[in-house]
């Protein structure tokens, strides 16, 4: 098999990322700007040797690697519909509401988004959830609606990045074909330095607020009912216990379609929720085809790139200037800043960056140093980037431009600047380790 030549592999990424570039532009499926680069990849691998059945073989088994991921996405497409119809997302916005106490509001929205984010796995449906709600609240007690959508922001970030239940904690996983648990212990010290920050931060906007506001969220604890938590009981019990992923979530829509139909709902009802989604809310089968044929599509150009060794001979060329965990850090935060500036999601990035780095991190500092520099810089770049399908989201949902809460987003980019410091300190560690021995 012959090297992709230099000339070939700027014309592959050019045609690969003026699609993704296109389809963010004139908000086609991101699966239709794609596929142009994709063609590309099995045109140059049909030049450079490589028979189109070699080509579809090396493609399946490419979408055989994301298969994992897929299935949790499709899943997660009913997991919110599911608990919205069984009223589990009503009953868990309105104890959020209740135990936010204006006095702590800044701080506390953090704490809720961060909780519910944690629990759904999900930005979008975290701000979907609870966003509304809790600045309409904001706006009646006078408070800043951009700190606000910041502190919502930040703390749905939290889960997103960090929960097992995130479909993009997941993704992160198995590209770098870690355990999810290790992941977490990866990216544990970073989250907690981050989280303190992120409260302390919001705790001097609570303190500085001067207005003496009155609690106004009417609520009676014998309005809730057990049966309503048993979905995100179910959910939480099946991972602790280590079961399938899978599993705990079939379970757990499974539980939440029983509640709704006990409590008065249709088959239809349910079967509409889950092909359509929930207005307002998201999720559905239709919200979520467009990217699960991305991601499979994805994994078929990322298995090309692999088994053909398209990239890694000129990364590695440019990572063996680098004697440093700092100076790979500094690499990989660059190289992902770019991909998420181009490619404006949050899947490509985690795809491309991780795949790409793997072998060369997991030679010199493990799967795990990897997983926390990219769990701090790959997962949160799309919600900072404007033009970002994430970012834009978010702000549509809050209501708030991305510029006005970015600056209160703090969880957002204080984590990139704290993962570099950890490297520095590691580095420096292992530098005056090596010369006490000498």
């Amino acid at each position: 098999m012959n090297r992709f030549s230099i000339k070939q592999l700027i014309y592959l990424l050019t045609i690969t990322l003026a699609g993704v570039i296109f389809s963010v532009i004139f908000h086609f499926p991101l699966v239709i700007g794609f596929l142009p680069g994709y063609l590309v990849i099995v045109h140059l691998a049909n030049r450079n040797n490589q028979s189109f059945k070699q080509i579809v073989q090396i493609s399946i088994r490419g979408v055989y690697k994301t298969r994992i991921v897929i299935l949790i996405l499709f899943l997660v497409s009913f997991l919110l519909p599911s608990w919205y119809l069984s009223g589990t997302i009503d009953q868990m916005v309105k104890i959020a509401l209740y135990l936010i106490n204006p006095h702590y509001f800044y701080v506390l929205t953090f704490v809720a988004a961060m909780v519910f984010s944690m629990l759904l796995g999900t930005t979008v449906g975290t701000l979907s959830a609870i966003g509304i709600p809790i600045l309409g609240t904001a706006v009646v007690l006078n408070l800043s609606t951009a700190v606000v959508a910041g502190a919502l922001v930040s703390g749905a970030f939290v889960g997103d990045r960090t929960s097992p239940f995130s479909s993009a904690n997941q993704l992160l996983a198995h590209t770098l074909e870690l355990p999810v648990k290790k992941q977490w212990n990866a990216m544990f010290l970073t989250t907690i330095i981050a989280v303190v920050l992120s409260m302390l931060f919001y705790g001097v906007f609570d303190f500085f607020s001067t207005e003496k506001m009155i609690h106004t969220i009417s609520f009676e604890w014998g309005e809730l009912t057990f049966l309503k938590f048993i979905p995100p009981i179910i959910l939480l019990v099946l991972v602790l216990f280590r079961l399938s992923i899978i599993y705990a979530f079939i379970s757990s829509v499974l539980s939440a379609a029983i509640i709704s139909l006990v409590d008065g709902g249709t088959v239809s009802e349910v079967g509409s929720a889950f092909w359509k989604g929930i207005e307002g809310l998201g999720g559905g089968f239709l919200h979520m085809y467009e990217l699960l044929l991305f991601l499979a599509l994805a994994g078929a150009y990322n298995g090309l790139l692999e088994e053909l060794n398209v990239i890694q001979p000129y990364l590695d060329k440019w990572l063996q200037r680098s004697t440093s965990l700092t100076g790979d850090t500094l690499k990989t935060f660059s190289a992902t800043l770019l991909i998420s500036v181009i490619a404006a999601n949050q899947t490509l990035p985690i795809i491309l960056t991780g795949r790409s780095f793997l072998p060369h991190w997991k030679n010199h500092y493990g799967e795990e140093e990897l997983a926390r520099v990219m769990g701090d810089t790959t997962m949160l770049f799309p919600g900072m980037v404007p033009w970002s399908v994430l970012a834009i989201m978010c702000s549509t949902i809050v209501g708030v431009p991305i510029l006005e809460y970015l600056p209160y987003a703090l969880f957002l980019w204080v984590l990139p600047l704290i993962t570099l410091m950890v490297s520095l300190f590691k580095h420096v560690k292992k530098s005056n380790k090596a010369a006490a021995a000498e």
